[in-house]
């Protein structure tokens, strides 16, 4: 039986490991991570709620268990990109849209002879370190690779 057909089985099994999942601390980020249920919702969609493809979806599925085991073992991270993000937040009984600083940490290695990349993410400056996805890490991205972090602000091509 090919893993398709045997999608919503494998879905709840994650589901279930998933949610079993006690907070990891992390050597490389100096604190607890958090497994929440909008880190299992982003494996199986996508950031306008769009459903990710099924093969995609049943991959990660099946690296959460190195994913948590990567947290726990890394010393260092290999990414990190730190932006702004609208989200809605109730303020005096009415929802209103606010900016929020969002930071993502990547951490990629080999566990159990597959190449992974953990991203782990922190909304505001006190929220707390929440897993966010897990990737197959195959193929480097050139592109986020070849990012420098900056702290300038604007844009100094222009100013």
């Amino acid at each position: 039986m090919d893993d398709l057909s045997n999608y919503e089985k494998l879905r709840a099994d994650a589901q279930q490991f998933y949610n079993g999942l006690r907070p990891v601390f992390s050597p490389a980020l100096n604190e607890n991570v958090h497994f929440t249920a909008e880190g299992f919702n982003h494996i199986i969609f996508k950031g306008s709620r769009r459903e990710r493809e099924k093969p995609s979806q049943i991959m990660r599925f099946k690296m959460l268990a190195r994913a948590a085991k990567l947290i726990g073992l890394s010393t260092t991270y290999q990414e990190y990109e730190e932006t702004l993000h609208d989200f809605e937040v109730k303020s005096h009984k009415k929802r209103v849209r606010k900016s929020k600083p969002v930071k993502y940490w990547g951490i990629i290695a080999i566990i159990d002879g597959r190449k992974i990349k953990v991203i782990v993410r922190k909304i505001g400056d006190n929220g707390q370190l929440h897993f966010w996805s897990v990737v197959p890490a195959w193929t480097t991205n050139k592109y986020r690779d070849a990012k420098f972090i900056t702290t300038m602000k604007g844009d100094p091509e222009e100013d």
